[in-house]
């Protein structure tokens, strides 16, 4: 998996919060800058729309629940009027605003405007609350061009200006206030002012619903509308984005409009911005004290409208997504009716029994964390959200109150794709042991030869293929037709018979060398293995299997083309049939979860010739598309998908869209969030990405909220700045323990030169905190499995404590870097640096090395231009690592270790990621390096783990977000307590 490597050290927050750096004062134009139209008032008075504005997306955005307004502003002779009505899109670039809960204030609204958007972008701030849970929603969006040439028109006539508020926690814009104390203008004395108002067609029918009924029915507004103050007027949080209609007159049954009559309950296409109206539910008709005809309306989102923007362009037109978002709107705002139906959540991808209607809907989308999920008994709950004060975002799940009365009877099977050496797996296993479940890998894959030595010997039980991962998805489906060909139902087995050793015995006798049956040919003893590729290195893929020949031991095992076994079907029918009944392939059904950080070299910061026109053709990136192909050829309960924070940044996240898209299309839901590894107990920040899928039938699970401070290395992707699973400023944080640092982690091994070639080595002194207590448990503790104890070595042994070896002038500059913190090759003899912070080798006195070569080699100053401070530079204690590699660079990494002269050994970038000790690797040092720096940091998917656990057993709610238990990075599973049986 490629990573990113650190930027240059700069003034980081010491906590990690979901902050927005660069955060300023907005003023805004209309309540509905997302959803802004205009019309032409043609002679005939029909309406002709303008093109839709869909703007770039944002990590802080959300639909709108705002009110409609119409100005009417005169352009060179002709009437505009300029409508604002709302719509479900997705926010702009930069324009963020947040709602904050917690406090009896209804709403407290924070914006920012980031300086890349042009005058004229407004923003919304917006509230909801879904099935009893608050959220906090973000809406922003970029105005038309033609429009802020109109509002620039009309400021300079005076007829219209911009109307700006402070918010609180921010600083001024002063470009974007200029006549903020001006009021707005409504569209009625736009009108009056040009001397003409337009006639409506539309107007309520019948008689006022009873006051009593619609105050029970609606009883939420009439309550607002009696706690009103003086100061409030008639709308709540008045001259805002989120303003609510207070000065309710009456209620009405229907309203007819443009022709239409409407029932409470219809859909209806509301005024968008061009060819695309909006979509939504009306759930009232009611009349203001002032005479003026009002809507609410339920909004549903386009595919296209969500987070998946244009990677959603293969979906079906006709499929929508219902959202809690709601928002008082004009009655003219609505322009026919449409038919909309619910369609029940199922696992199948069978869409034919969509009943008839121009739209129908299966899922729920939420902004935060770009959530999908099924619908689960929907109900309006937004409007208790803003008098409720008592709402608990985050919930906590103690281990003592899970379900721990009786043992768990089911096996969880996994399939690890892309598993390097396991880090993912590992995390995944020991989490979800922890809530209460157990989950098995069962199988994994990885191209890599010396990282499946790993896994096996990690996994021994594990059926571990070392080939392509798009090999082996082919060679799941030929194994799919295998099966159906010569599979047995009732065919048995040991469970414990391996297919490499059957028979072995009966063969003993007749084990010769070189012997061969009569006729001269080589007999087949028996298939041993199967795969789809070349491995013959012939130049053509298929499928073959692996032949172990009578009379020949395992060291002359060949593989064989099935063209070339048509001899031998008695042979591959007992292959098949023994491979079924032990699963060494995984068939659709069998598979509990996948999870796999398909590589992206495509997208990675050190590919200076990436494609950023159309990663997705990149050959380098194609394996995104094949791990979603496996997803939906297995069908598995479960999907995580892990990836580099730049998935979320290169080409405007296009990938990431992509793999939340292929989710979704496949009827999964889904939800995404960027994790930070030093919040779950690692002196590492490490941003990753990671991508939940669960099928429609599953609890969607959580992100875990951190259990620790974290040192803040870089910053995510801005655009998705609301998808970091953190908390928000100024959230409370409660028992969050304090940040790991370097001698957390590694002060308690013993020290080793750069040139120790030792696989092995007893500990020399006691650990010293509770990390190192923690990562030198043995086996069975962690893993909670007596089992272990038998394979487990007498005495605490410490492996991999080896340092890659460095050449023997880079070991005489490293011996001259001072034991001090912050020191590097600046502090070398001849290098100067100049006021303008950029190192050069000194001229006038230049230093050697003994062999003549220069003290200080080119490479050191000429990367980053001579301004970086990280060749040669040494950690220190209380530091931590912004992100390991794949490879201990000394050239262009701080990766000296603090008090001895080498890089950090094996095992030190080990414990940055979290691998107990006990934790082998297999390969030259440089390849271990390597799978240690792929790896997904085990706490991290250890808390994923124990948010899957939870999910799986119906434990969570809706919320996106969970709190992990106190002090979790060190519990330990109770051994042996869950009851495992085989499938």
């Amino acid at each position: 998996m490629p990573i990113m490597a650190a930027t240059e050290e700069n003034n980081f927050t010491p906590t990690f919060t979901r902050k927005f750096p660069d955060e300023k004062e907005s003023s805004y134009s209309s309540p509905n800058p997302d959803a802004l139209i205009t019309r032409a008032a043609s002679e005939s008075g029909k309406n002709s729309e303008l093109q839709d504005v869909v703007t770039p997306e944002s990590k802080k955005s959300s639909a709108q629940q705002t009110r409609a307004s119409n100005e009417s502003v005169s352009v060179n002779g002709a009437e505009l009027e300029l409508a604002l009505s709302p719509g479900p899109q997705e926010s702009a670039l930069g324009t963020r605003a947040t709602i904050k809960y917690g406090t009896r204030r209804e709403l407290k609204a924070l914006l920012t405007l980031e300086s890349k958007n042009s005058a004229g972008n407004g923003s919304v701030n917006v509230g909801e609350k879904s099935r009893g849970s608050r959220r906090k929603d973000t809406v922003s969006a970029e105005s038309p061009k033609t429009l802020e040439k109109l509002l620039a028109e009309s400021n300079s006539a005076g007829e219209k200006t911009l109307r700006s508020r402070k918010i609180e926690g921010f600083a001024n814009n002063d470009n974007n206030n200029k006549g903020s104390d001006k009021k707005r203008k409504t569209s009625s004395d736009s009108a009056g002012k040009n001397g003409r108002k337009q006639k409506s067609n539309a107007c309520f029918i019948g008689e006022p619903i009873a006051a009593e009924e619609a105050q029970e029915r609606w009883q939420w507004r009439y309550d607002l509308k009696g706690q009103k103050t003086k100061r409030q007027g008639r709308k709540l949080n008045a001259g805002e984005e989120d303003e609510i209609i207070l000065n309710v007159e009456c209620h009405y049954a229907q309203a007819k409009v443009a022709g239409f009559t409407f029932d409470i309950g219809d859909c209806a296409y509301v005024k968008g911005e061009g060819r695309k109206n909006h979509i939504g539910r009306i759930l009232e008709f009611f009349k203001t004290a002032e005479g003026e005809d009002y809507f609410r309306v339920q909004w549903f989102f386009r595919a296209e409208d969500t987070v998946l923007k244009g990677a959603a362009a293969f979906h079906d037109t006709k499929r929508i997504f219902y959202s809690t978002l709601e928002n008082d709107n004009p009655l003219d705002c609505i322009v026919s009716k449409v038919n909309v139906v619910e369609r029940p959540a199922s696992n199948d991808l069978n869409t034919k029994d969509v009943p008839p209607a121009h739209f129908y809907y299966d899922m729920e989308y939420c902004v935060d964390y770009s959530t999908f999920r099924t619908l689960d008994n929907v109900k309006s709950l937004v409007i208790p959200s803003l008098v409720d004060a008592s709402y608990k975002p985050i919930t906590t799940y103690p281990l003592e109150v899970l379900p721990s009365c009786e043992p768990m009877t089911a096996k969880l099977s996994l399939l690890d794709l892309y598993a390097g050496c396991g880090g993912m797996s590992m995390g995944l296993c020991l989490g979800t042991k922890l809530s209460g479940l157990e989950l098995v890998t069962k199988w994994a894959v990885d191209f890599n030869r010396s990282a499946c030595d790993s896994l096996k010997l990690n996994y021994p039980q594990s059926h571990v293929r070392n080939e392509a991962v798009e090999d082996f998805l082919e060679l799941l489906k030929r194994w799919e037709k295998l099966i159906r060909t010569y599979g047995c139902s009732n065919f048995k087995t040991s469970s414990n018979c391996e297919l490499d050793d059957a028979d072995e015995g009966e063969n003993n006798d007749n084990f010769q060398a070189g012997s061969k049956a009569s006729s001269g040919e080589y007999e087949v003893l028996r298939l041993v293995d199967v795969c789809y590729g070349d491995p013959n290195n012939k130049g053509k893929s298929g499928l073959h299997f692996k032949v172990r020949w009578k009379g020949y031991g395992s060291s002359e095992d060949t593989w064989e083309p099935i063209e070339n076994l048509e001899n031998c079907q008695d042979s591959i029918k007992e292959f098949v049939r023994r491979g079924q009944q032990l699963k060494i392939l995984p068939l659709p059904g069998d598979v509990d979860m996948i999870c796999g950080g398909p590589p992206c070299q495509g997208i990675s910061g050190y590919n200076r010739h990436r494609n950023v026109d159309d990663p997705l053709s990149d050959e380098k990136n194609r394996q995104i598309i094949i791990f979603m192909d496996v997803v939906e050829f297995l069908r598995p309960k479960y999907v995580l998908m892990e990836n580099v924070a730049d998935i979320l940044r290169f080409d405007k996240a296009s990938l990431g869209r992509y793999a939340s898209s292929r989710l979704v299309h496949m009827r999964y839901q889904a939800r995404l969030g960027t994790m930070a590894a030093g919040c779950y107990g690692l002196p590492q920040f490490r941003l990753r990405v990671f991508f939940w899928g669960a099928l429609p039938s599953e609890k969607l699970p959580p992100f875990p909220l951190p259990s620790h401070d974290v040192i803040v290395k870089y910053w995510p992707s801005p655009e998705f700045e609301r998808n970091t699973v953190a908390y928000d400023e100024g959230q409370p944080r409660g028992d969050l323990e304090e940040a790991l640092v370097l001698r957390d982690a590694i002060s308690d091994l013993p020290a080793v030169t750069g040139h120790e070639t030792r696989e092995e080595m007893p500990y020399e002194m006691p650990a010293e905190s509770e990390f190192q207590k923690y990562i030198r448990l043995p086996k069975h503790e962690i893993v909670g499995c007596s089992s272990t104890r038998d394979t487990e070595t007498k005495g605490p042994v410490l492996s991999d404590h080896r340092p890659c070896q460095l050449t023997e002038d880079d070991y005489l500059r490293v011996c001259l870097v001072p034991h001090k913190k912050g020191a590097n090759f600046r502090d070398l003899p001849g290098v100067i640096v100049g006021k303008d912070n950029v190192a050069r080798r000194d001229t006038e006195d230049p230093k050697v090395l003994p062999n003549g070569k220069p003290m200080v080699p080119d490479c050191a100053f000429n990367f980053e231009h001579g301004k970086s401070k990280r060749p040669y530079a040494r950690l220190w204690w209380d530091e931590t690592v912004a992100t390991l590699v794949t490879f201990p660079n000394h050239r262009a990494q701080a990766v000296l270790h603090p008090e001895q002269d080498r890089v950090l050994t094996i095992r030190e970038c080990a414990r940055l990621q979290g691998f107990p000790d006990f934790y082998r690797f297999s390969g030259t040092p440089k390849e271990r390096y390597c799978q240690v720096g792929n790896a997904v940091a085990v706490p991290v998917g250890r808390a994923l783990g124990y948010a899957l656990g939870l999910a799986f057993q119906r434990l969570t709610g809706d919320e996106p977000l969970i709190k992990l238990p106190p002090n979790f990075s060190f519990l330990k599973p109770p051994i042996d307590d869950i009851v495992v049986l085989q499938n």
